[in-house]
């Protein structure tokens, strides 16, 4: 049987390690990279979890984590309608490979949006992958366009 709980500090190594795969499937990035992602992200991570600036979301199968996501509560200038503060951005979505398609994905998220939306929160924003987008769909996420400008260490730019 599936179940849904918040995520906790000892959960850590598993978000890290969910985190990780999905970076990988979404073949997007260096794999000698991971590694140090890794060692950066747990600091980041293991700050905001304790101050509760990140929320995570765990689905256990017979107590095994298959799934979990994280919404990371953002600070959001002020515009029109909206006074500024905290806003969720969903991140780190993730299914054990073995397990997709039994709708845990989704679960995880719908609870990430249930919190967000019992919060009072007036939107989650998030990136959506190709593989992801679909579910994102079905929970009513809408695609919005956002541009990025990256460069090197030499400040050239990167395409």
């Amino acid at each position: 049987m599936t179940t849904i709980r918040p995520a906790t500090v000892e959960d850590l190594p598993m978000l890290i390690r969910h985190r990780r795969g999905m970076l990988e499937d979404m073949g997007r990035y260096p794999a000698e990279h991971f590694d140090q992602h890794d060692r950066d992200y747990e600091p980041w991570a293991r700050e905001r979890l304790t101050n509760g600036q990140l929320v995570g979301f765990v689905a256990e199968l017979d107590g095994r984590p298959v799934a979990s996501a994280c919404l990371w509560l953002k600070e959001r200038q002020p515009v029109p309608g909206f006074k500024g503060g905290r806003v969720p951005y969903m991140m780190s979505v993730f299914t054990e490979r073995d397990c997709r398609g039994k709708g845990h994905g989704e679960a995880v998220s719908r609870a990430a949006v249930d919190w967000a939306r019992a919060g009072g929160y007036p939107l989650i924003g998030l990136h959506a992958s190709e593989m992801g987008r679909g579910l994102y769909e079905k929970l009513g996420f809408k695609r919005t366009w956002e541009m990025q400008l990256r460069w090197d260490g030499d400040a050239n730019p990167i395409v």
